[in-house]
């Protein structure tokens, strides 16, 4: 294509998501991935509409596009199936020129290779004038992975329609010379970032990518930059938490072993709290209209008592706090209003007391249901069951709960260089931290893990291991072999071998960086992975970050992420190129209206004791021409991870 902007078209065929019944996740989900994929140029000129499945509206939309918008690339996704609304293909069949039917086949041949479903689409390609239009599925995961497997012929193809006849012939040339080489680099890549096979890979769709052992053994052709792109943090939460699926499954524990999990059920209660009028104060139960004065005491009624006792005018009886209010009372006054006036057995036996105060009816009695109603909702679906959720349960009669299956988790290390504590260190070895404190903060936070060791740096070993985790676990978590280092075969065997979906593989943070973030599927269940940076500091910090949350979401929490709170730096600090998160101990003194963030010294991302004590990771901006340096009072989120 010539250097203008390219301009493309997202058209959304769906009578639900255009009646508002529905929302679209696939029209938006493709104008995102072409916006940061970069192969069409740094800022391509996106449309986007979604039309009712009718052959008229979509004609309309293809038409206006191409003839008036001018736009280069269409690409429609939804009503290409087998349904009698499934109407995309006969519409765009009525506006095109002429088929392009390779891109039919590739798409359809590839997608076989990932359900067998792929054989009942319908998709239609070709070109209006200098439009192309492709037809995709209308699901989001499938119109993703079509995209993807006619990406790397897209920009030629646009070249051609276009008659960009210079870059026609340099494309044609180079691809004469490079002829049988699986890792050429595409003519297109000046203009529209275009990526190699090898280094496109597909960092966001699980299609498989055949990759032979040899492979991974070339160092001197590994990537020299990083094929993916650096997402925001919040983007990378973002995407986490949408893959973060409810694990779904129930199961019933009793009370004590119910802490720490979420319900999975709403809880009311059988009987009223408090069951009967009960009084608030230790005190004397009377009759508010006698007033103050001297009143015969006619006997004690303690909590647990069951009294036949009857309050009468001029009479009172002693109560404790808890006790029923006995028949005939409307009313307690608490003792510290009264004084003895009369007693026997040498102070043993009260005989009447006089009351100081003017009572008034209700005063000091819980009346019955006062806390808790017959049939009232006192836990929702989705609580979390703390210490106060626990007592309530108890308060209501249940013995026990059903509440959501905590996902399986397995943590792993990788490297060669990694040895267990007890293990006398070799040459160039060091002792394994991560997998320790990986799990022991999951466990602070309620959630059960399997230690499944240390994963050598061998692409077989690691596909290998890999396999049996995905086999057994739900969420697997590692640290360490996901850079740019000649061992770090991550990333090449979740896309290469495992066939899975590399959602991120770079955050725009420090520390943190390259942390990856993946999908495999299963037996028809979607596996998390999550492979943390190898550095101590960078394992915990990115496990608080994205894994914790993503495990409180599958475990059924409503409030998956950790609460941000302001905080006013005693110390100053010079901003770094990227945001950081800044291990921090935060007080509070008594003469402050904020806390007080303290650092805990050196933050190198080796230094695992700068995460002792921190209850907090300070939220630094990056550095821009304006702000370089936050001095001392500046204020700052601080994102807690421990109590203050």
């Amino acid at each position: 294509m010539s250097t203008q902007v390219l301009k493309v078209g997202v058209l959304t065929v769906s009578d639900r998501c255009s009646n508002g019944s529905a929302e679209d996740k696939s029209g938006p989900n493709l104008i995102r991935i072409i916006r940061e994929d970069g192969s069409f140029g740094e800022n391509p000129n996106i449309v986007y509409k979604c039309v009712a499945d009718e052959v008229d509206d979509i004609k309309a939309v293809l038409l206006d596009w191409s003839d008036n918008v001018k736009v280069h690339l269409i690409l429609t996704t939804g009503g290409t199936g087998f349904a009698a609304r499934d109407v995309t293909p006969e519409a765009t069949s009525q506006v095109i020129d002429r088929e392009a039917p390779g891109l039919v086949i590739a798409m359809i041949t590839k997608s076989l290779n990932v359900t067998p479903m792929a054989m009942l689409s319908r998709p239609v390609c070709g070109f209006r004038k200098q439009t192309l239009i492709v037809n995709f599925p209308g699901s989001m995961k499938g119109s993703q992975e079509c995209f993807e497997f006619i990406k790397p012929a897209l920009p030629h193809a646009l070249d051609l329609i276009q008659d960009s006849s210079e870059r026609v012939v340099a494309a044609h040339k180079e691809i004469q010379s490079v002829e049988g080489s699986v890792s050429h680099t595409c003519p297109h890549g000046r203009h529209h970032k275009h990526k190699t096979q090898e280094q496109m890979g597909d960092i966001r769709t699980d299609q498989k990518q055949t990759r032979s052992r040899e492979d991974f053994y070339k160092v001197a052709e590994r990537a020299r930059q990083s094929p993916f792109p650096m997402l925001p943090v919040q983007e990378a939460i973002k995407i986490v938490l949408e893959q973060a699926k409810s694990v779904g499954e129930e199961q019933t524990k009793n009370l004590l072993d119910a802490h720490g999990r979420v319900l999975a059920s709403n809880v009311y209660a059988t009987d009223p709290v408090p069951p009967f009028p009960a009084s608030i104060k230790d005190g004397y139960a009377v009759v508010a209209a006698d007033g103050p004065g001297k009143r015969s005491v006619i006997g004690p009624i303690t909590a647990g008592d069951m009294s036949d006792v009857r309050v009468k005018p001029g009479c009172i009886a002693r109560i404790s706090t808890g006790a029923v209010v006995p028949e005939g009372a409307d009313a307690v006054v608490q003792v510290e209003d009264t004084e003895l006036f009369q007693s026997s057995d040498e102070g043993a036996v009260e005989l009447s007391v006089k009351i100081l105060s003017e009572p008034k009816v209700g005063q000091d009695i819980r009346p019955v249901g006062f806390d808790i109603k017959a049939g009232e909702k006192v836990l929702s679906a989705n609580d979390y069951i703390g210490s106060a959720e626990l007592g309530i349960l108890a308060t209501v009669g249940c013995t026990s709960v059903k509440v959501y299956k905590s996902p399986l988790i397995a943590i792993c290390s990788t490297g060669n260089e990694v040895c267990d504590p007890g293990v006398p260190l070799g040459v160039g070895q060091i002792r394994d931290s991560n997998r320790f404190s990986i799990i022991s903060l999951l466990k602070s936070e309620g959630f059960e893990t399997v230690d499944m060791g240390i994963i050598r740096d061998s692409p077989d070993e690691v596909s290998m291991k890999f396999k049996e985790l995905l086999s057994k676990f739900d969420v697997i978590v590692t640290s360490g072999g996901v850079s740019m280092g000649e061992k770090d075969y991550l990333k090449g065997v979740l896309r290469g071998v495992l066939d899975a979906t590399i959602h991120f593989g770079r955050v725009f943070m420090k520390p943190g960086k390259p942390t990856t973030f993946a999908t495999a599927s299963f037996k028809g269940k979607t596996k998390l992975i999550f492979c943390l940076p190898g550095n101590p500091v960078s394992a915990v910090v990115t496990c608080h970050l994205f894994v914790i949350p993503a495990l409180r979401k599958m475990a059924g929490y409503s409030r998956p992420q950790a609460s941000i709170v302001k905080a006013k730096l005693g110390f100053g600090i010079n901003l770094d190129a990227r945001p950081e998160y800044h291990r921090t101990v935060l007080s509070w003194p008594s003469q402050e209206n904020l806390p007080i963030a303290s650092t805990t010294g050196s933050q190198c991302s080796s230094r695992i004791t700068s995460m002792r004590s921190a209850n907090a990771l300070l939220m630094l901006p990056p550095k821009q021409d304006n702000l370089k340096r936050l001095e001392i009072g500046s204020i700052v989120d601080a994102l807690m991870i421990h109590k203050l």
